[in-house]
């Protein structure tokens, strides 16, 4: 099937994209033609995110939102930030990047459903449940456009009596909005060494709950973000608490994946959180409705790869575009489909030829995007320094410097290579989940309604199943059981003498952790069949 534009990934940024797209070509008298593929069941089922919304790109695209009907239902009224010792809470200033006044706290997944609708309206094309599993290529090494994979492959790799084969969309132009750590995303930047004149990228985990809470517990639009405990002040990360409508609260925890303890395990350190007297009051007789988990970009300015190649463009959290001070990304990830959009949009309809949008990173340059993520882009870095040395020098940068010293702070390290031995460390006793605050990995999996075909070839793939047990159990102690959130990884067999990695890729939440923070880089994440996965009605 030919397009004009095929965009891979249902999200906030794919989704701008194509709107944006049909709105030039019906603003020019231009036909184009738009095809979206989404690897989730629907738009929506793999979108997750805390979420606070700032509408202001959103006022860009659709400036009359509110008349039809974008899912913004609650503003943002009060925000508070803790400092947490074990037992204490402390209240501190909220730094000027966290103020919400005109936010909307917002379930990211309905929000894309809205805007998936909106597309179609527009005339774009939208197949969900089909995962892009491959990227095609010219004779030329340009981007041709993508194919879907196969469905009805059994584990041992034949044909089944449900096999169908996967299809072939060229494009002139490619968008590659897959959100973190895109698996095709990943092949683009070593083709093309996208990262050759950037910081290596960090990232963070994300895990957030959803909750029905008793009225008395409940403060619509309140926002509460916490630094300090359970974690170390050698270890970045926090929380966050949101009061949705309808007696709804969100709360979550991230963890930036460059921490150097292999017995940490984010989800653990997320459910002793919820134990804090300052946090579980808001649970008490309250009710868990589901659970998810994502990583998150965290790199920033210094991080963002080369946007453009021969054929194709990186939108979104595929490049890199989230605040991390702000702890907010869609407003940057539509920006950056808008402007990705103007530029392809100028590309496919001008008389100059070529297949590369270089109208885009000089767009980016000119943008109130750019100038956003460059005063906020030494925050996250000065965490070298741990907790209490980045706080009073984000004061510095933040008060004194508004956001532009004379320097920029790198990112130095990989995620992966910031793990260290396990004999360095000792094992953290975390402790058992009673079932009503706190809660173990497959009982959370399970309300994230997460499922894949039994019958199909793992799609977690190591490149050498001799370094599970060789390396990882030998020298880190098998991280990958404890940075897992859903349990997909188990040593089995080691009480017996004979140790072995267990995959139980059906639990997988599509984080892509693994693929991540992994030591040794063993770890391929690869698309499942379309379809699979979590399926989130309202995160």
């Amino acid at each position: 099937m030919e397009y004009d534009v095929v965009v891979v990934g249902g999200g906030p940024s794919g989704l701008s994209t194509a709107i944006r797209l049909k709105q030039l070509a019906a603003q020019t008298g231009q036909e184009l033609s738009v095809c979206l593929l989404e690897k989730g069941s629907e738009i929506g089922a793999h979108i997750l995110s805390g979420a606070v919304i700032e509408p202001r790109t959103l006022e860009e695209l659709i400036p009359d939102w509110k008349e039809k009907g974008a899912p913004l239902n609650t503003a943002a009224k009060k925000d508070q930030f803790l400092l947490l010792t074990e037992t204490e809470s402390v209240q501190l200033p909220t730094p000027p990047q966290m103020h919400n006044e005109g936010n909307y706290i917002v379930s990211l997944g309905n929000f894309c459903r809205w805007l998936g609708q909106q597309a179609e309206e527009l005339g774009v094309e939208i197949y969900p449940g089909f995962a892009a599993a491959e990227v095609l290529y010219h004779a030329d090494g340009s981007v041709k456009g993508v194919a879907t994979g196969d469905m009805g492959i059994g584990k041992d790799g034949e044909k089944t009596d449900a096999w169908q084969p996967g299809m072939e969309l060229w494009a002139k132009q490619t968008v590659f909005a897959e959100g973190c750590r895109g698996s095709l995303s990943k092949t683009l930047f070593q083709r093309f060494d996208l990262q050759r004149d950037a910081d290596a990228q960090t990232y963070g985990i994300g895990i957030k709950e959803l909750w029905e809470v008793p009225a008395a517990a409940h403060e619509e639009g309140k926002i509460v973000h916490t630094v300090g405990w359970p974690l170390d002040a050698s270890t970045y990360g926090g929380s966050f608490l949101y009061h949705l409508e309808n007696n709804q609260v969100v709360v979550g925890y991230v963890v930036g994946l460059d921490y150097k303890n292999p017995y940490l395990s984010p989800f653990e350190e997320f459910q002793r959180f919820k134990t804090h007297p300052a946090i579980r009051k808001y649970f008490d007789g309250a009710r868990r409705i589901s659970y998810g988990a994502r990583a998150l970009v965290e790199g920033g300015l210094q991080s963002l790869p080369k946007l453009t190649f021969p054929g194709g463009v990186l939108v979104g959290d595929t490049a890199g575009f989230l605040n991390m001070p702000k702890i907010k990304g869609t407003h940057t990830a539509m920006k950056s489909g808008l402007l990705a959009a103007d530029s392809v949009f100028e590309l496919l309809t001008s008389d100059e030829g070529g297949n590369e949008a270089l109208a885009y990173p000089a767009r980016f340059e000119k943008s109130w995007l750019k100038d956003e993520l460059y005063r906020a882009r030494n925050i996250r870095p000065s965490f070298r320094w741990g907790m209490w040395g980045a706080m009073l020098y984000s004061a510095i940068d933040t008060y004194i410097f508004a956001g532009k010293a004379p320097w920029t702070l790198r990112h130095k390290h990989r995620d992966h290579e910031c793990l260290r031995p396990a004999d360095e460390y000792s094992p953290i006793a975390y402790p058992k989940p009673d079932g009503k605050l706190t809660f173990d990995r497959l009982s959370s999996v399970f309300i994230s309604n997460t499922n894949h075909s039994e019958d199909q070839p793992p799609h977690l793939k190591l490149k050498n199943a001799d370094v599970p047990i060789q390396i990882n159990l030998a020298k880190y102690d098998a991280p990958e059981q404890r940075y897992c959130p859903a349990g997909v990884y188990e040593i089995m067999g080691r009480e017996e003498g004979k140790p072995r990695l267990q995959i139980n890729a059906q639990n997988c939440v599509h984080c892509k952790t693994c693929d991540i923070k992994d030591p040794t880089q063993n770890i391929n994440w690869t698309v499942p069949e379309g379809g699979g996965g979590p399926n989130y009605p309202n995160m």
